[in-house]
């Protein structure tokens, strides 16, 4: 056990907590959620917080609106339980997509949620893969942004891909598809493509060559898959002989399943920052699961030992 640290969940991701709590050596901490019968929400801490290093995780995926609330809840209920200093830890980031004003007479919902965290208590977040690097400005409080591409890099290199060609879905990906195309070894291409909608988007030609070769679009996050799903049938006709995905964030939320397991991927990678449930790793037919517990669980080790986490993505390996 490690100090004075001490570690929670809330039940938006247990199985990750879990995960991270083996690897550090340190039990979760008792801590009882329980809704109120109109649906007000109770955080009780069953054990002494006084003077520890608290680190709660919880992702603020499905139902959104309720991780965050019981996100806010703990954090203040830490504060006044006298924690010294409270982590938000949060591998996926919900409203990260609202982090500026498109058209006229729309919030920054990002930047309310970067406002709540900090008013509710928070000394600091440590997340995964923002979808806008910008959002770590909306804090006042310091922010860790972890990048899921070594764990995801690691299992591509194993394939031992020939003749690959990174394929960024949209301009504004290109450049962490650059990041994959230089550490696995390949050509770069984009799609250029336009949102129409929150659900729709125009997939319209490809800027690049992936003509008889194998090709591995990477993103932060699928949400409905209109995109990566229309990017790959692209590539498809544009001569693809092996097209795969990758992703951190699978939210996979409305009809994704049935899309990805139409769409002509061969395999389709994601990471356990969102719960991915058995029922949609059966329904999409061809997906993997990667774990990002030991990339989390070395930034809390070195959090609270007061050592560089931006050390992680230049070394390899975690703790010796």
């Amino acid at each position: 056990m490690i100090g004075n640290l001490k570690l929670f969940t809330g039940r938006s991701n247990p199985a990750l907590a879990q995960k991270i709590s083996d690897y550090l050596g340190t039990p979760l901490g008792a801590v009882k959620i329980s809704p109120f019968p109109d649906g007000e929400l109770l955080v009780k801490l069953e054990e002494d917080v006084r003077g520890r290093d608290v680190f709660f995780i919880q992702p603020t995926c499905a139902p959104v609106n309720d991780s965050l609330m019981e996100l806010l809840v703990f954090i203040d209920c830490a504060g006044r339980a006298s924690a010294e200093r409270i982590t938000a830890v949060m591998p996926y980031f919900g409203y990260a997509r609202q982090d500026r004003k498109d058209e006229g007479r729309v919030p920054i919902t990002a930047k309310l949620v970067a406002n709540m965290i900090t008013t509710a208590g928070a000394d600091r977040v440590l997340t995964v893969d923002l979808h806008a690097g910008q959002i770590q400005g909306f804090f006042d409080i310091p922010v860790d942004n972890l990048y899921a591409e070594p764990v995801l890099s690691r299992y591509w290199s194993q394939r031992n891909f020939k003749e690959l060609v990174l394929v960024s879905p949209d301009v504004g990906n290109t450049k962490r598809a650059r990041v994959y195309a230089e550490r696995l070894g390949g050509d770069l291409a984009v799609i250029d493509k336009r949102r129409v909608s929150g659900k729709d988007v125009e997939v319209n030609r490809l800027i690049g060559d992936v003509k008889g070769k194998v090709v591995l679009m990477m993103d932060d996050m699928i949400t409905t898959a209109a995109t990566v799903c229309r990017g790959a049938q692209l590539c498809k006709d544009c001569g693809a002989k092996e097209i795969y995905v990758g992703a951190t964030h699978a939210i996979l939320s409305g009809s994704a399943a049935e899309s990805l397991r139409s769409a002509p991927f061969d395999q389709i990678v994601v990471t356990d920052t969102i719960p991915v449930g058995q029922d949609k790793i059966d329904a999409v037919g061809k997906l993997t699961v990667l774990s990002v517990a030991e990339l989390v669980g070395e930034a809390i080790h070195r959090i609270h030992n007061d050592e560089s986490v931006s050390s992680l993505f230049s070394i390899e390996g975690g703790r010796s």
